[in-house]
C-alpha cells in the first residue's frame, strides 16, 4: 500500500507534468515564451501594439490593445498598474524600443519586447483575432 507522503508526491510530479510552470519574466521575451505563460492560465499581463490601425484590425495577438506612439504614457498610466507586466509588438524595431522605453521612463519597470512580433507569434501558433484570423 502507498503511503500518503508517496501518494502527495506523485500526484504533485503529475500536476507539474500536466501543468507547464509559470514563465518568468525577461525584457525580451520570444513568442513561445508568452504563448507558455498564457497557456499556463494565470497570465497577469497585458499585449500592447504599436502598429498603426489598419494592421491591428486586419490581424492581431488575441487581447491585445491597440495604442499609439504619441498617446503611450498617458494611455497606459491611466489604465495600468506600474507593476502589470507589458509586452509591447510592432513592425518596427525602432518604434517598439521607443514604446519600452517610454513606459521604463513612466515608472512601468515590467515591460517586454515581444521577438519577432505577430509573425513569430503565428509560427508558435498563438491565437489571433482580426479580418484575417
Amino acid at each position: 500500500m502507498v503511503g500518503l507522503p508517496d501518494a502527495i508526491s506523485a500526484t504533485q510530479e503529475l500536476a507539474t507534468e500536466l501543468s507547464p510552470a509559470p514563465v518568468t519574466f525577461n525584457r525580451v521575451s520570444s513568442a513561445k515564451a508568452l504563448k507558455r505563460r498564457l497557456d499556463w492560465g494565470k497570465p497577469d499581463l497585458t499585449i500592447i501594439d504599436v502598429r498603426d490601425r489598419r494592421s491591428f484590425n486586419q490581424e492581431r495577438i488575441t487581447g491585445a490593445i491597440l495604442v499609439s506612439l504619441d498617446a503611450l504614457v498617458h494611455q497606459v498610466k491611466n489604465t495600468l498598474e506600474t507593476s502589470r507586466d507589458i509586452y509591447i509588438y510592432g513592425t518596427d524595431d525602432g518604434d517598439i524600443i521607443n514604446a519600452a522605453s517610454q513606459l521604463d521612463a513612466a515608472g512601468f519597470h515590467r515591460v517586454a519586447i515581444l521577438e519577432g512580433g505577430l509573425q513569430e507569434w503565428k509560427l508558435a501558433q498563438g491565437p489571433t483575432e482580426g479580418r484575417a484570423a
